[in-house]
């Protein structure tokens, strides 16, 4: 299966990773989830194999823009997908999807590891 690396474009870490991506793991796939979109099922996945605390990037600013019923409505998991869909800003990112696991944020370590 092909990595796919999910984030936005413009974010600095996602660059970081993309630039490692392209040199290493030439053959990869980038998905703008702002662009591009995002399903309920796929924001599932993430929940099932990271945990709701590790998808969630408390130090953005959608999540400081949330409302306090927001805050807890997202670690509800009958209703975190709608949130999260709609604001995919709160997503930690990058996310990548490769070699049978699912990795959030960017360190060139970590990612050296899961093609190596």
């Amino acid at each position: 299966m092909q990595p796919t690396l999910y984030g936005i474009k413009n974010c600095d870490t996602v660059k970081k990773a993309r630039q490692w991506l392209a040199t290493n793991v030439p053959d990869y796939q980038f998905h703008d989830f702002r662009s591009d979109g995002l399903s309920e099922a796929k924001v599932l996945q993430w929940i099932d194999a990271l945990g709701i605390d590790a998808l969630i990037n408390k130090r953005s600013t959608t999540w400081k823009s949330f409302s306090e019923d927001d805050k807890t409505r997202i670690f509800d998991l009958n209703q975190a997908p709608a949130l999260i869909v709609a604001n995919p800003t709160i997503i930690k990112r990058p996310v990548l999807e490769a070699e049978g696991t699912t990795q959030v944020g960017f360190k060139a370590e970590q990612y050296a590891a899961v093609f190596s």
